[in-house]
């Protein structure tokens, strides 16, 4: 029996550690760039491919933060905004919006000389933001239950579209007219028609609430959404809105993303990982590693041109505020 039990016990360790090396393997720590008197919590990314900038919102700062990859330093700070939560990068006609908590403005600046050249005011807490190069048009989450359109043009609001409550992350199909947007205080997902420019219906995440993080697999009809109560990541059938698995991840999920091109999800989670979720099949999902990062490092950008997952650590005790380049293998 004691032999029995102690060939148990090493193939349970081995599978663990198989694991564990499958996930170092897939992604390592490759640059590390400081961003020195940053305080209070990061928010959300965006990136500018051909200046190989990003753009980091530093929430408890009141700053945008604009990093160059290729010297691997901060080179230009915004600051004066309004605890900025989501930012979006435009290559035509090169502006930066960026989406401030307080007062719901989303302000839109030239995005080399960084001048304030025009803002949209939505009136309190926008939010997330995305960017749709087919229509130019720019999407902002705010308030107590909105998404405001923006022409990416003239700047100037098109129109908005009406939630149950305030929207958190969302997601555009790009080869539909769909827009899935977690409303964690509706405890829903809302799915809006673009063309109606409304909500058509509303989807449950299995039980699980607090559902803040959000990605599309298009191709399979896949929406992954990331619960904090519990910490699931739960996927849903985009044409039948049913629930198809969920998997157990790690507290306090912020940012999520799907890697098309090695058929996984990366969860980057404020209790100090990265969850590594390898999708079998449409239908097959399993746990493949847990990356240790550091607490209250849950927001970042996955930016599959470079095989990069970028991850902002805030500062905390010894800990210094930086973003953390990720290369996956």
């Amino acid at each position: 029996m004691k032999g029995l039990i102690l060939a148990i016990v090493i193939a349970v360790a081995g599978s663990c550690l198989a694991v564990a090396e499958a996930g170092d393997a897939a992604i390592q720590l490759k640059q590390t760039i400081a961003l020195l008197g940053v305080e209070g919590r990061i928010d959300h990314f965006d990136f500018d491919a051909a200046g190989e900038r990003l753009f980091v919102c530093a929430l408890g700062n009141n700053t945008v933060e604009v990093v160059d990859l290729n010297k691997g330093e901060r080179v230009h700070t915004i600051r004066g905004l309004g605890s900025p939560q989501g930012v979006a990068f435009v290559p035509e006609p090169n502006r930066l919006l960026v989406a401030n908590d307080k007062g719901g403005v989303c302000d839109i600046y030239d995005a080399n000389s960084f001048q304030l050249i025009g803002k949209v005011e939505f009136g309190d807490d926008a939010d997330n933001v995305r960017y749709d190069n087919a229509s130019k048009e720019i999407y902002v989450g705010f308030g107590s239950g909105g998404i405001g359109i923006i022409n990416a043009i003239d700047g100037k609001q098109a129109g908005s579209i009406k939630l149950a409550a305030h929207p958190e992350a969302f997601e555009l199909e790009r080869q539909g007219h769909r827009i899935f947007v977690n409303v964690p205080n509706a405890r829903h997902v809302a799915v809006i028609d673009r063309d109606k420019g409304e909500v058509i219906t509303t989807w449950k995440t299995d039980g699980a609430f607090g559902n803040f993080p959000m990605a599309l697999d298009e191709a399979n009809h896949r929406l992954f959404v990331g619960c904090r109560l519990p910490s699931k990541l739960v996927v849903l059938d985009t044409e039948s809105g049913k629930t198809v698995t969920n998997i157990g991840i790690s507290g306090d999920p912020d940012d999520l993303f799907y890697d098309r091109k090695r058929h996984r999800v990366y969860v980057i989670c404020g209790a100090g990982k990265i969850d590594i979720v390898d999708q079998t099949d449409a239908n097959t999902y399993k746990a493949l590693a847990k990356i240790n990062t550091a607490d209250g490092a849950r927001s970042g950008l996955f930016v599959p041109e470079r095989d990069a997952l970028f991850v902002a650590v805030p500062h905390r005790g010894s800990q210094r505020a930086e973003i953390r380049r990720y290369q996956i293998k």
